[in-house]
């Protein structure tokens, strides 16, 4: 038997702690390191799941065979990099990066070494998981909601790139299409940041898609429905529930399967059969993160200049 795959985690903040935990539990792989730039943050979340705090990226890098990287969004795509230049394949928390250019540079080197890059958009293990991949109709309409209240989290980006980005993602992967015109309408923080934006994006095909994102909310909501010609699903993510009117069959039990309970646990075993040769790709690939990115910067650039 082979032995196990050595699993490190770059950020001990509440995502981080998942990621940990994911490698402590997933079979074939073990939670071996942690990186914070606080020592004792880094070693709060690696002990108790018999593995190693680090502030040091090299001697973290020597310890483990592949890293997740759940650090603030501005540094992944730095930290990302320092991973691939040591041969890890990697995890990438969503955004992919904060630009385009990073994000290519990203592609780049995991090009130049062959190796796996995921990134977690887990919205789409629950969207595999219900059909909504398999339906063989275009959409007409997409629109989506996403409100919460208030958080600390994420404020070293906008809304857009820490909620809306789920969305667009969803949008993209369902669509056959490109976008091709971006409009929407914000609000910004008192710290200059974009916490409640709506956009409207077109595609070629005459696809029509609405988000709608607050991190100003009173409570959590997050739906979508999407139309078809023959019919529409809305969704609730809270509720992992569904009403269907197509002609297609979903699952109807996603609430009880594991992309239900724990998208994130699916998602992360999709990386690491894809860095044993058991998948062909991760679920969510790097070109699929980059694309996202893309888009959702033209939404930003849409809201500073709504002209």
């Amino acid at each position: 038997m082979s032995e196990p795959l050595r699993g490190g985690v770059i950020g001990a903040g509440v995502f981080g702690g998942y990621h940990a935990n994911q490698y402590a539990r997933l079979p074939g792989v073990v939670l071996s390191a942690v990186l914070d730039t606080h020592p004792e943050r880094a070693a709060k979340v690696a002990m108790p799941l018999g593995g190693r705090g680090f502030t040091d990226m090299a001697e973290f890098l020597e310890a483990v065979d592949v890293v997740t990287v759940a650090s603030p969004a501005t540094f992944h795509a730095e930290h990302a990099l320092a991973a691939l230049a040591a041969g890890k394949p990697v995890y990438v928390e969503k955004p992919i990066a904060t630009s385009v250019g990073d994000g290519e540079r990203v592609r780049a080197a995991a090009a130049a070494k062959g190796l796996v890059v995921a990134c977690g958009h887990q919205e789409r293990v629950g969207f595999q998981a219900m059909g909504l991949l398999d339906i063989p109709e275009q959409p007409l309409l997409l629109e989506a909601l996403r409100h919460g209240p208030p958080s600390e989290r994420s404020r070293d980006v906008s809304a857009v790139l820490d909620l809306m980005i789920h969305d667009i993602d969803l949008a993209l992967v369902i669509s056959a299409s490109d976008p091709v015109t971006a409009e929407g309408e914000g609000r910004l923080s008192g710290d200059g940041v974009w916490d409640v934006a709506r956009a409207e994006v077109s595609f070629e095909d005459g696809f029509m898609t609405v988000f709608d994102v607050s991190r100003q909310a009173p409570e959590r909501k997050r739906t979508m429905r999407i139309v078809y010609p023959s019919g529409e699903v809305e969704i609730d993510f809270m509720a992992r529930t569904y009403r269907n009117t197509t002609p297609f069959p979903l699952n109807a039990d996603l609430a009880g399967t594991p992309a239900g309970t724990d998208p994130l646990g699916v998602s992360v075993q999709g990386f690491l059969k894809a860095v044993r040769g058991e998948a062909p790709r991760p679920i969510v690939t790097l070109q699929e993160a980059i694309r996202a990115l893309d888009l959702a910067l033209a939404v930003e650039q849409a809201l500073a200049d709504p002209g």
